[in-house]
């Protein structure tokens, strides 16, 4: 899995009011949960462009004041109107146990429904697996290279490696639909 590194600084007062200096500030105040004790910090807003506006999964080498930690992004909160970066949580990777996480999805192949006329239409961009930190996939592969106009992929005839899939299996991930010229061709043969 990708790795990108966080360097942060551990807060000295928790709270509303320095939440809030501390966005000002250009900071995004977090927590790092799953060790012994929760981790209170903060990192400048500027490190987590790559971690959060991306569709890549990625782990996170954080550091908080020279101590080293292997984790995730857990959760991250916008601000509703001007979506500055309010708050994030990670979670500590511990190699024996299992973590959730969101994974993108990368579309392979030429589907003959798309050769045809039809569209194609991706349902999900991520879709939630379970496994442990050394088995956890930078993208899980969706191949249309046999769907056929009408059809679509499910979670169910996805892959999986080391990994268990969390979300519905009946749930679709990438269709072909017909389109309004494709309708309109076979209703001008059926005249």
């Amino acid at each position: 899995m990708n790795s990108l590194e966080i360097i942060g600084f551990k807060r000295a007062n928790l709270g509303k009011r320095e939440s809030k200096q501390l966005r000002l500030d250009a900071n995004v105040p977090c927590v790092l949960y799953g060790g012994e004790d929760q981790v209170h910090f903060y990192a400048p807003m500027f490190l987590f462009r790559d971690l959060v506006y991306t569709p890549n999964a990625y782990k996170v080498d954080l550091t908080v004041e020279g101590k080293k930690y292997s984790c995730i992004l857990q959760d991250i909160q916008f601000h509703p109107v001007n979506d500055m970066i309010l708050h994030a949580d990670f979670l500590l990777l511990k190699e024996d146990k299992e973590v959730k996480m969101d994974v993108p999805v990368r579309i392979t192949g030429t589907s003959p429904g798309v050769i045809k006329g039809g569209k194609l239409i991706s349902k999900l961009k991520k879709v939630k697996v379970k496994a442990l930190p050394k088995n956890l996939p930078d993208f899980v592969e969706a191949d249309i290279s046999s769907l056929e106009i009408g059809k679509s992929l499910r979670i169910s005839d996805l892959k999986s490696g080391n990994f268990t899939f969390l979300n519905n299996k009946a749930l679709p991930v990438v269709s072909v639909e017909t389109t309004r010229a494709l309708r309109g061709a076979a209703e001008e043969e059926k005249k």
